[in-house]
C-alpha cells in the first residue's frame, strides 16, 4: 500500500513593534520606515490536488475468483498446509518477520481442526459443531467459545472475540467469493506464475483498509496457491 505523507505549511507573521525606537527618532526628526509594509509576505502556493486513482476492476479476475470459490464449496471436506510470514512492530518501531506453518482439516458446515505453529504461540483449533475451542499449548491456556451454529460464525468468534489471526480465514468460509468480495474496489490481473512448480495465475484486490493478492492454479482445478495481505 502507499504511504501518503502530508506536509502542513504554517505561515507565521511576526509584528514588529518599535515603540521606544519611534520615541527617540521622533526628537531626532527621523523617520522610521515600516518594515511591514516594505517586506510584504510572499503568498504561499497551495499544493496541488491529486485525484485518487479510479477504481480498476477487471472482470477476468472476479471471474477466476469466484471459480476458485466454487471450486472449495464444491469440496465438502478438505485439507491443506500453509506456510506464512507475517511482519509485526517491535518496540522500536521496526518491523520484524515472523514464520508459521498451519495444518488445517475443514467438514462443511460444522467440524474444523487446525494447528498453528512457528515463531508465534503454538495454537491449536477444535470446532465440534457446537463449540470451538482455543489452546495456547506453549503458556497452557485455553479458551471455550459460545455455542456456534456453524464454521461461519466460528471463524468470525476467533477473529473477533478470540482475537485469534486467522489470515486463510476467507477460503474456509461456506461463500469464499461473497466473503472476498464484500469490500472490493479494486480486481486486477497481474499474469502468469508458478508456485511450487504449479502454474498458475496472479491476481491483486484492493479494499479500503486492505491491499491483497491471491495466485489460482490454472485450468478448472482452480486452487488457491498463495495468498498475500498488506494491512
Amino acid at each position: 500500500m502507499k504511504n501518503t505523507k502530508k506536509m502542513s505549511l504554517l505561515l507565521m507573521v511576526t509584528a514588529l513593534t518599535l515603540q521606544g525606537c519611534a520615541t527617540q527618532s521622533e526628537k531626532k526628526g527621523v523617520t522610521v520606515p515600516n518594515q511591514a509594509a516594505t517586506k510584504p509576505a510572499t503568498p504561499v502556493a497551495k499544493p496541488a490536488y491529486v485525484p485518487a486513482p479510479a477504481p480498476v476492476v477487471e472482470q477476468y479476475a472476479l471471474d477466476r475468483l469466484k471459480q476458485m470459490s466454487d471450486k472449495l464449496v464444491a469440496s465438502k471436506a478438505f485439507s491443506y498446509r500453509s506456510k506464512s510470514a507475517i511482519d509485526l512492530q517491535s518496540e522500536t518501531g521496526q518491523f520484524v518477520t515472523f514464520f508459521t506453518e498451519a495444518e488445517v482439516a475443514l467438514q462443511r458446515p460444522n467440524k474444523l481442526h487446525a494447528n498453528i505453529s512457528g515463531d508465534l504461540p503454538h495454537i491449536q483449533i477444535y470446532f465440534d459443531g457446537t463449540k470451538a475451542s482455543a489452546i495456547d499449548v506453549d503458556n497452557n491456556i485455553y479458551a471455550v467459545s459460545t455455542p456456534l451454529a456453524n464454521i461461519d460464525e466460528m471463524l468470525n468468534y476467533l477473529m473477533t472475540k478470540a482475537r485469534i489471526s486467522f489470515p486463510s480465514a476467507d477460503i474456509m468460509y461456506s461463500d469464499p467469493y461473497a466473503v472476498m468480495t464484500k469490500n472490493l474496489t479494486d480486481a486486477t490481473v497481474v499474469g502468469d506464475s508458478m508456485v511450487n512448480g504449479v502454474p498458475s495465475e496472479h491476481f491483486t484486490y484492493r479494499e479500503p483498509a486492505i491491499d491483497w493478492e491471491i495466485w489460482i492454479a490454472k485450468g478448472e482445478n482452480a486452487l488457491p496457491m498463495r495468498l498475500a495481505m498488506t494491512y
